[in-house]
């Protein structure tokens, strides 16, 4: 065990930058290590794969990590890091070795102890030092593993302290001279580690310095758990860390903003360790950036003054390590900066209180003693109902939500648990600090277990003596969260001004002194006195003086406890007049005021209970004030007798808020526009052009003024992030109808004025694609700017996009496609544009051409089309950027220079890639010889269909393939990133995410409601079960079990590219098993192909009727769901009845999504069988078109759009892989095995030359 280095490395970090060391896992990779290196001779026999448990290696490779060890110490590094990131019992457990969580955190300890002396004993001058790490484990205690259950946890508070206790008791026995808490993605783990860590500091009776280290994991700035990096920084700086600071996930440049913000707001040294830049597959690392690119970002960084601490994360090595050490070396370090004390609070954004702070509002109604209705939402279980209420209170104003859930009825441990986990999963509400209120400490400490933000504890007290009321605070501390404390003792409650000032010192003393005086070392800027609000006027004359003695002792706390806050309970002090809402608005009003004026902080109260002290009714007021300030004897019956004459009313409505439209008809229509309300449109427009119309001006300023004013509201909320694309789908509704108003008058008017658009854009589904979503979405995006938009549809061919654009005189071309021989037909449409003189254009400018879709990217843009074109070709990525390139595009003084920068851009695309080293191929004999063997395992025998054959299922029930969504794609649709369900919740887009999700839910229902009465899509299928054998690379299939006639062969291409040792060159026929003559068996295979978008025109016609882009768009998002669903529900129906390999399965729908099943349902296309070709014998093998409604366009694009195809294959073996780059030689092959000419062929499969 070390001594405590720790006046040693303040010593050090006060001087110079220290260096930390760079990747582990990254330079463990490069020794290409087999499962035999895992095992080592301990655990030859361990009935588990271990290869990939990199900690383990520190046991059975320990050489290879002293090794690692070495390399960046003489790089330059200051601080090993222990290889320990998974060495808890949690991520153990994965390999079935958590016995040994103990021994790998001591080895992992010293042997990085031993490695560092070393260095230091070569140069005494520099001691290095070791960081004993503790990962932040493979489960979440804040988010939820199971969709349907957001309140359900994979692991708890409680399990992960135990967990990390055995990792610190190893670490510091085996030497490390630091704790560092690292890649924290949900900081309650981090809290727990925490908590760990001090419980281990108490019962050793000494401490270690603590580094922590949090991951961005995007460029939302948040956790994956969703705070904001000043959150993260309240919530975990209780431990008093020796450093604090960010890595992995991002690269420098995009973790800049973050760090840059700790170093302006931490206490304590800033630590950074970010990846190599983004991950590149195509890296030797895996990451993009070089030692000297990532070493010139961390040195200005450093110049900048936000570094004390600085290493490499995924992707570093030694190299990277040195470039680092080197350019940082005679940088003045980071100096601490003093920062003001504060009550620095956090739920998943940062809340602080301080001196100059307003008044803080707690909402109180999420508490079953104050509130009846909540409390029946809990005693019945209504949870939904009971996070309205919370939410409702923040939306009202509260700043902090106060919850309780002391009922004699209910289990409040459990309850408090529950719901504080499902608030967990609102960010609407999570947002806000929680405030945990109970007189039970168990129920208390229940919920802080909870809670990732930094939380108020509501409350401790002395009334059981001053034992019980430090072991409180120093636990609270622990967890890292403030104190409400009780004007309470062991004599009761303070009830005058002279015992509350006296108990709230006493209290402060004992708080704040130092541990070794017998205190609990809490920062007085986290403690909130509450010295006892009580009621008033309740016609005793004791308590006349309540509110008085309160305001005093307020006013006493301020001036002689630093830092200290102060709250209430303020609907207390109205408590005499429950049932005369404004009486009681009154009294909090008037109370509010002079309390918060003598150093109130924060008070719990309905925010719909305050009013403006100003607005009260003089009368009313004056009454009040008199009893609040208790200036005469009679004020309280005096305001008893004039409550009789105020009107009886309810507290404020928090209903749908109309008063917009008091507003102008011009103001009305922009708020329209800006919320997405329909409801008046049509009447407002039709006002303010009658209006406009008196005033002499044409119907065609209604949209160029107010409804334009509203579009580029909409626009700029859009590009600045605030607004996301459903919203302004829905901005665009509201538009389209009221210029479908305006329309008859606008016709009429350019008669005569012959008035034009900003510009008119061509845009098209190219040939052989019917894919149409995102197409549609940068049409109403790009409208709705004022762009005419000419939509050709779908599967339009070169020749009719060009006649079009010379037809309507296009200032702009925009191309879409989303299956991959659409790439080749663009680069055709580009070249076609240059031979037919598009580049010359009109008045000398060449007509931009834009490049969209899923498969395009701007490298593909760069390398395979621009070059077809010398005039603008231009990628446009998403929907929200089509706007800004269209503008620049067309913009008079912005395009020379807006198409030069991309012109620079396409050319250095280029250049990196013509710079780059191919992917390394392996000949196709060689890959050939590699393959894995159908019988690699002996016992494996294929088993027959139970129903072999064809079968036909047509127009099936769309209520049971609900269950089989995933709705992922369904976010991406709309342009919002994010996994489901975790989008809903996303700090950014989640808002967005759950408006647009419940709309689908709506449309959902009433899909599922009219299926039979009126049905708006019909999903069909078709499939069919054959005798197969591989022959080779190729799968023949067989129309009966004699084998002899073959209804279809499937032409399959094999992974060239180089493979680890070990790991085989897949091809789809490997998992088939070779014909018996061959030395095979007898196997079977599946084929398919369903849809669900059948029937769908007569619904699109409807809304386009109604110009409601929207809700059309909303309909082709869910029947590709309802597609993808129905190949899902298929695969089980085929897994466990008609072949019935699996008819034991019994698979939740997010297992099915992961697809946890056995088998798999390769489809052409997609990078296990990339060739689209296929299709077309797999639609005359099963007659798709006649059996399911379905048809194949020339490039092998599915009718209708929404529509799944493949092969069932059911081997153990089978898995997805991607056949990402092929030889001449393969191709050679391909082209003679399948038909084709090796031209013809290049075509096919041009993505993969």
């Amino acid at each position: 065990m070390q001594p405590d280095r720790t006046a040693e490395l303040k010593s050090l970090l006060e001087k110079r930058i220290l260096v930390l060391d760079g990747a582990m896992g990254t330079m463990i990779q490069s020794h290409r290590l087999q499962e035999a290196d895992y095992r080592g001779t301990r655990f030859t026999t361990h009935a588990h794969d271990l290869k990939g448990n990199n900690d383990l290696l520190l046991l059975t490779r320990p050489d290879i990590i002293r090794g690692i060890h070495a390399d960046y110490l003489a790089a330059g590094a200051d601080i090993i890091e222990t290889n320990t990131f998974n060495a808890t019992a949690v991520s153990q457990a994965d390999y079935k070795l958590e016995s040994i969580v103990y021994e790998l955190n001591a080895a992992g300890a010293k042997l990085a102890r031993e490695v560092c002396d070393e260095y230091t004993a070569q140069d005494p001058a520099r001691p290095r030092f070791v960081a004993g790490v503790l990962g932040p484990t493979s489960r979440t205690a804040s988010i939820s593993p199971d969709v349907n259950d957001p309140g359900c946890r994979n692991t708890s508070f409680d399990q992960l302290v135990d967990t990390y206790s055995e990792a610190i008791r190893g670490l510091t026995d085996g030497g490390a001279d630091i704790l560092l808490v690292e890649t924290v993605f949900d900081t309650l783990n981090a809290k727990a580690a925490l908590f760990s860590i001090e419980q281990y500091f108490e019962q050793v009776g000494r401490r270690w310095p603590v580094m922590i280290s949090g991951t961005i994991t995007d460029a939302s700035g948040r956790t994956l758990s969703g705070q904001t990096a000043e959150a993260f920084w309240n919530s975990l700086n209780h431990i008093r860390p020796l450093s604090f600071g960010l890595n992995c996930a991002l690269g420098a440049a995009e973790l800049r903003q973050y760090v840059e913000e700790l170093s302006r707001i931490c206490e304590c040294f800033v630590s950074a360790h970010p990846n190599a830049g983004l991950p590149n597959p195509l890296s030797p690392t895996g990451y993009d950036e070089t030692p000297e690119q990532l070493a010139k970002e961390i040195v200005d960084w450093a110049q900048h003054g936000f570094l004390n601490i600085v290493g490499g994360c995924c992707g570093t090595t030694p190299a990277h390590i040195a470039a680092i050490a080197q350019g940082v070396a005679g940088i003045k370090p980071r100096q601490i900066p003093q920062v003001e004390r504060k009550l620095r609070l956090s739920g998943l954004e940062p809340f602080d209180v301080g001196r100059e702070s307003l008044f803080v509002n707690v909402g109180e109604r999420t508490n079953v003693t104050g509130s009846k209705a909540f409390s029946r939402m809990i005693l019945e279980g209504r949870l939904d109902d009971a996070l309205a209420v919370a939410r409702q209170q923040v939306e009202n104003g509260a700043q902090l939500i106060d919850i309780n859930m002391d009922e004699a009825m209910l289990d409040s441990k459990a309850a408090m648990d529950r719901f504080l986990k499902l608030i967990a999963t609102e960010p609407d509400i999570s947002r806000v600090p929680i405030m945990i209120d109970s007189s039970k400490w168990e129920i208390i400490e229940a919920g802080l277990k909870c809670i990732q933000g930094k939380g108020i504890v509501n409350s401790i007290s002395m009334k059981e003596g001053e034992a019980a009321f430090l072991h409180q605070a120093r636990l609270a501390r622990r967890y890292g969260a403030a104190v409400v404390v009780m004007a309470f003792d062991e004599a009761g409650q303070a009830d005058t001004y002279q015992r509350k000032t006296e108990i709230c010192k006493r209290a402060y003393d004992l708080l704040t002194a130092t541990p070794e005086h017998g205190g609990a070392g809490f920062p007085p800027e986290d403690i909130i006195f509450d010295p006892n609000i009580f009621a008033i006027a309740t016609g005793i004359e004791e308590h006349n003086n309540y509110a008085v003695d309160f305001i005093e002792a307020c006013r006493w706390i301020r001036a002689n406890l630093p830092w200290a806050q102060i709250s209430g309970g303020v609907s207390n002090v109205s408590f005499s007049f429950r049932g005369n809402d404004p009486v009681r608005e009154a009294i909090h009003t008037v109370f509010l005021y002079h309390a918060v004026r003598a150093g109130l902080s924060m008070g719990i109260v309905n925010a719909g209970m305050l009013g403006v002290y100003d607005d009260l009714d003089p009368a009313l007021r004056d009454k009040v004030e008199d009893v609040v300030l208790n200036r005469n004897a009679e004020a309280g019956e005096a305001l008893v007798e004039f409550a009789q004459t105020v009107k009886e009313g309810k507290a404020k409505d928090s209903g749908p808020d109309l008063s917009w439209r008091e507003l102008s008809v011009e103001a009305r229509l922009s708020h329209a526009l800006v919320k997405g309300i329909t409801d008046f449109v049509v009447a407002d427009t039709e006002e303010c052009r009658a209006a406009l119309e008196a005033a002499g001006q044409p119907p065609l300023a209604v949209i160029e003024g107010p409804l334009m004013n509203g579009m580029n509201v909409v626009g700029d909320l859009f590009g600045a992030g605030k607004m996301f694309l459903p919203q302004v789908v829905k901005s665009a509704r509201v538009m389209k109808q009221a210029v479908a108003h305006l329309i008859p008058y606008v016709e009429a008017e350019k008669l005569r004025t012959g008035a034009t658009s900003k510009g008119k854009i061509v845009i098209a589904t190219v040939k052989g694609d019917v894919h149409d979503i995102g197409k549609n979405i940068v049409g109403v995006v790009l409208g709705c700017n004022g762009y005419d938009i000419v939509d050709l549809g779908v599967m339009v061919s070169c020749d009719k996009i060009l006649h079009a654009a010379k037809e309507h005189g296009a200032q702009a071309i925009g191309l879409s496609g989303l299956i991959t021989p659409s790439l080749e037909e663009m680069s055709h449409v580009a070249a076609e544009m240059q031979r037919l003189g598009f580049a010359d254009g009109t008045h000398d400018q060449a007509i931009p051409l834009l490049i969209g879709g899923a498969t395009t990217s701007r490298a593909h843009t760069a390398i395979k089309i621009a070059p077809h074109y010398s005039g603008p070709v231009v990628y446009v990525p998403d929907a929200s950027r089509a706007v800004g390139v269209v503008t620049k595009l067309l913009s008079i003084d912005n395009a020379a220079g807006f198409k030069a920068e991309v012109a620079a851009d396409y050319d250095k695309v280029r250049a990196q890639h013509a710079g780059k080293k191919g992917i390394p191929l392996v000949s196709l004999e060689k890959a050939r010889s590699n393959r894995l063997a159908w019988n690699s395992d002996p016992a494996y025998q294929p088993s027959a269909p139970n129903k072999p054959g064809l079968h036909v299922l047509r127009n099936i029930d769309l209520a049971t393939l609900v269950d089989y969504i995933d709705w992922g794609p369904f976010f991406q649709t709309w342009d919002l990133a994010g996994s489901y369900p975790k989008i809903l919740d996303d700090a950014t887009v989640g808002e967005a995410a759950r408006s647009v999700f419940a709309d689908g839910q709506a449309m959902l229902a009433q899909i599922i409601a009219e299926r039979h009465t009126s049905p708006w899509i019909t999903a069909n299928a078709v499939f069919g079960l054959y005798p197969a054998n591989a022959v080779g690379d190729d799968i023949d299939i067989y129309s009966d079990e004699s084998r002899r006639e073959k209804l279809m062969t499937w032409h399959n291409l094999r992974q060239q590219h180089e493979r680890p040792a070990g790991k085989p060159h897949y091809c789809l026929s490997d998992f088939i098993a070779d014909r018996a003559d061959q030395g095979g068996t007898p196997d079977w295979i599946g084929v398919f192909a369903v849809s669900a978008r059948l029937g769908i025109e007569q619904k699109l016609a409807e809304f386009e009727a109604t110009h409601d882009d929207y809700r059309a768009i909303m309909l082709k998002a869910l029947a590709d769901r309802f597609a993808e669903a129905c190949a899902e529900w298929l695969h089980a129906q085929v897994r466990r009845d008609y072949w019935g390999y699996a008819a034991a399965e019994s698979l939740a729908s997010d297992a099915l999504i992961r697809e946890e099943y056995r088998g798999i349902r390769p489809a052409p296309g997609y990078p296990a069988c990339p060739d689209h070709t296929a299709k077309g014998a797999l639609f005359a093998l099963l007659d798709a078109p006649a059996n399911a409604g379905m048809g194949i366009t020339e490039s092998f694009a599915m009718t209708p759009a929404a529509a799944v195809s493949g092969f069932y294959l059911a081997h153990p073996q089978a898995q997805y892989f991607a056949v990402s780059k092929i030889g001449r030689d393969q191709l050679e092959d391909w082209a003679k095995r399948a038909g084709f000419s090796v031209a013809e062929a290049e075509r096919w499969l041009a993505p993969l030359l």
